[in-house]
């Protein structure tokens, strides 16, 4: 009788135990059931958007452009080099004077160069005084073949002689001239007015010809000089619109193609262009620039660039359709402007969708988006 009750005890505490294992093992699927719950509610909790944070995919008129970058440059620059050579003397001027037109900014020291002239002279008053000689000989050798006392050969010889005196003349004055010039290049001009950008040389240095002495920029007229292929060249035409930013403005500048270069360049295979700066006020030369110009104008569905998304292999766009976030593939075409908003035509989308825009961020297809109304609604 107790070996009995001992295994009825033994067959309870079994029952007992998987009993626990079962009442277990239905708690952690139920907990687990519950995690999944809630995690899916998760997923699907709604996203609260402002009608400001969706666009319409729409047709749009987009200006087409073309990017340029580069430095700012005068239309009118000068060099001014010393044209004597000798002791530089009465410099001044430094980085940032202005100058006019014409103003003396330099000389060389012209003592050699006034003894040169000196001389010249002398030589041409001597050749003068030969001239009066000849001169008197000729007229007393006509005089005398004239009375028969002389032939004529004595006259033409005294006429050769005179021709010859004349000539040398001729040739003393020109070398007054030479000796003038020289004189003159001593004194060194501001062959245009602005502003000293450089000083290349210091009083008291003995310069030699055609040695660089100051730099001179005209700020009134500047433009931007700037690169671009050989193929978007093409595009281009002298008198389009431009804006540009300019390093240190926050106002945009209004420019024109004033020039394009008609050859590439060697090595680069680049075409320059030149644009003219509308108001070049407070601008210096150097200043990096870049911008954009209005090469034309092309109608298509267009959305923002900002809102084309590239973590996916293909471009993409988020899309509010039936309360949910739907991820459209796009195929992008031109880009344009559409006052300062860059737009970009898309193939893929109907028009009138509803894009998310790009200051969102990335959202998970199928969440849920409900719209916020306006205060006061």
């Amino acid at each position: 009788m107790s070996r009995s009750w001992i295994k009825w005890l033994a067959l309870g505490l079994l029952v007992a135990a998987v009993a626990v294992g079962v009442m277990r093992a239905l708690s952690a699927r139920q907990a687990q059931q519950a995690a999944l719950a809630q995690s899916q509610t998760r997923v699907e909790a709604a996203v609260e958007l402002a009608a400001s944070d969706m666009v319409k995919a729409q047709n749009r008129e987009l200006a087409q452009t073309l990017s340029i970058s580069g430095s700012l440059k005068a239309v009118n620059t000068a060099l001014v080099k010393a044209r004597a050579v000798g002791e530089l003397q009465g410099l001044v001027l430094r980085e940032g004077d202005t100058v006019k037109a014409g103003q003396i900014v330099a000389r060389v020291d012209d003592t050699e160069y006034r003894a040169r002239v000196r001389q010249a002279q002398e030589q041409a008053d001597s050749a003068k005084a030969q001239i009066d000689i000849a001169q008197r000989q000729y007229d007393n050798n006509k005089a005398l073949v004239d009375q028969g006392f002389i032939s004529k050969t004595a006259l033409d010889t005294s006429l050769n002689n005179l021709s010859a005196a004349q000539s040398n003349h001729k040739a003393a004055l020109a070398a007054v001239e030479v000796a003038r010039k020289g004189l003159d290049d001593t004194i060194l001009r501001a062959p245009i007015g602005g502003i000293v950008s450089q000083r290349l040389a210091q009083p008291g240095e003995r310069v030699g010809l055609d040695a660089r002495v100051i730099e001179i920029v005209d700020l009134s007229r500047l433009e931007l000089e700037a690169m671009l292929s050989a193929a978007d060249s093409v595009q281009l035409r002298v008198g389009q619109a431009a804006q540009l930013q300019i390093e240190g403005t926050e106002r945009p500048v209004q420019a024109r193609v004033a020039r394009i270069n008609p050859s590439t360049q060697a090595g680069t295979r680049g075409v320059l262009i030149y644009l003219s700066i509308a108001d070049a006020t407070g601008l210096r030369q150097g200043l990096f620039a870049q911008g954009s110009i209005a090469t034309g104008q092309n109608s298509g569905l267009a959305v923002p660039l900002s809102a084309v998304r590239t973590d996916k292999p293909m471009p993409y766009v988020q899309t509010v359709e039936g309360g949910k976030v739907v991820h459209k593939s796009v195929e992008m075409g031109a880009r344009g402007q559409d006052g300062n908003a860059t737009l970009v035509q898309v193939k893929g989308l109907e028009s009138g969708a509803q894009v998310i825009v790009g200051s969102v961020g990335p959202l998970r297809a199928g969440t849920i988006v409900k719209l916020t109304r306006p205060a006061g609604n």
